[in-house]
């Protein structure tokens, strides 16, 4: 019998609920409220989570924001056991999630073939 989601999807989904919530309330750093956490994956024994996210154009680098986020993962992990009922809170490993760049990458990719179409005379 297979379920439709596994724990790990499900406990995945609700870290990345309260993970955003804290970053918006508990966390002081301004370039760290610009990040919008695109998804969680966590390892089948719980020992770990990566978090993947992407930040608003405009902001430092998103290296130095992973770099940022990953300093107070200790904390927010902390503070995730405060919230959370569960008997071991995973290790956050923040990462930036490239895939809406290469969508967008992708998207002007066919724009352009669309116009060199279009304005071919065949």
């Amino acid at each position: 019998m297979s379920r439709d989601f596994k724990r790990t999807d499900r406990v995945g989904a609700e870290i990345q609920r309260e993970l955003a919530e804290l970053i918006r309330e508990e966390v002081k750093d301004p370039a760290l409220g610009m990040i919008t956490l695109q998804e969680v994956r966590v390892v089948r024994d719980f020992s770990q989570a990566k978090v993947y996210f992407t930040t608003m154009a405009g902001q430092s680098t998103h290296k130095e924001v992973a770099k940022d986020l990953n300093q107070v993962s200790g904390h927010l992990r902390w503070l995730l056991g405060q919230r959370m009922k569960l008997r071991t809170v995973p290790k956050l490993i923040f990462v930036y999630d490239t895939s809406v760049e290469a969508g967008e990458h992708l998207a002007s990719l066919i724009d352009q073939a669309v116009t060199v179409k279009s304005s071919d005379p065949d």
